[in-house]
């Protein structure tokens, strides 16, 4: 489509919403601003590592894909943010992560504890601000939300233990652990400006989608592909089978098959063990195959993007599709 053919980076993306990203800002710290010593502290920690502010720019592009942006939307982006936030948290603590975005993790810093307390702050600070504003759609989406979540890394976890996991399981678990969030951003972002259910629903659609194909993509670095966002093999040794691995194991002899699963019991702690299974995964096709599924889904949603006028925004939400399956990390 043509809205695709140029991709932007990401920041040519924000530019169609940069005085509203700025306004989202303002809100986000607003609201999550405390009242004692050590949480000031802490929190204003987490607030200065700027991320990419992926998922409030899809509630604010998905506003105005559906006729604007209004004071709930930045509400919305907020609450997104909020919840994001909590789980990023709460995740370094349940990895034991010493590191975020090249700085050190809250729980490095000031323990678990602190972590997952400051990561429940961030959840009570949403479930405040969307019940003084009486906005109970999107408390509805956003709790919906939190529930998924916890029930695709749940099944993550117990699939790891078994290592029977299947294409339609690996959809599950993505679809619940990363793209519910990505479709409460879209979601949300309609329901700010507009009431309209087939509006909703399509960008509901149009966030899972996006969400999926953003997984797959944090999948493929994990085997070094394109370019490397984490270390490679980390997924392995977490005994975590992604869609380039499944693919492959449907295709090889039963043999092979059963060397690679011998592999991933060990937890792929050696270096020729992670090297054997990266080329296994090539060999078999795997790569190229969840590529082409990570396409799929940046193309089914930009289908559905096109259903709607045409506008900058819309434009940018074409590119921002096209950057969540080319983006380096």
């Amino acid at each position: 489509m043509d809205e695709a053919a140029h991709p932007k980076n990401l920041h040519g993306i924000q530019a169609v919403i940069q005085e509203d990203l700025k306004e989202f800002q303002r809100s986000f710290r607003s609201t999550a601003r405390g009242q004692s010593g050590l949480l000031n502290i802490i929190l204003r920690y987490v607030l200065r590592q700027k991320g990419k502010r992926i998922r409030p720019t899809l509630v604010l592009l998905s506003a105005k894909v559906c006729g604007g942006v209004s004071e709930a939307t930045y509400r919305a982006a907020t609450l997104v943010e909020l919840l994001h936030t909590a789980t990023l948290v709460h995740d370094d603590v349940v990895d034991e992560a010493e590191t975020r975005r090249g700085t050190f993790s809250v729980n490095a810093l000031w323990g678990n504890k602190a972590a997952v307390l400051i990561g429940d702050y961030f959840l009570s600070r949403g479930l405040q601000l969307a019940l003084e504003h009486d906005d109970l759609a999107m408390l509805h989406i956003l709790s919906g939300t939190v529930q998924r979540m916890a029930e695709g890394e749940l099944l993550q976890v117990k699939k790891a233990r078994m290592l029977d996991l299947d294409e339609s399981t690996y959809f599950k678990i993505i679809s619940d652990k990363t793209a519910s969030l990505i479709s409460a951003c879209t979601m949300c972002g309609a329901v700010s400006v507009s009431g309209d259910e087939h509006n909703i629903s399509r960008m509901q659609t149009v966030g899972e989608q996006l969400g999926l194909a953003f997984q797959i993509r944090d999948d493929l670095f994990d085997y070094g592909s394109d370019s490397v966002g984490k270390p490679v093999g980390l997924d392995l040794q977490k005994k975590l089978v992604t869609l380039p691995l499944i693919r492959a194991l449907s295709q090889c002899a039963s043999a092979e098959r059963r060397q690679i699963i011998r592999i991933l019991r060990r937890g792929g702690k050696r270096a020729n063990d992670r090297q054997a299974v990266l080329a296994f995964a090539e060999k078999y096709g795997g790569l190229d195959y969840a590529r082409s599924r990570m396409a799929e889904c940046a193309r089914t949603a930009q289908s559905i993007l096109s259903t709607f006028p045409e506008s900058p925004a819309r434009t940018a939400m074409f590119s921002l599709a096209e950057y969540i399956i080319t983006r380096k990390r």
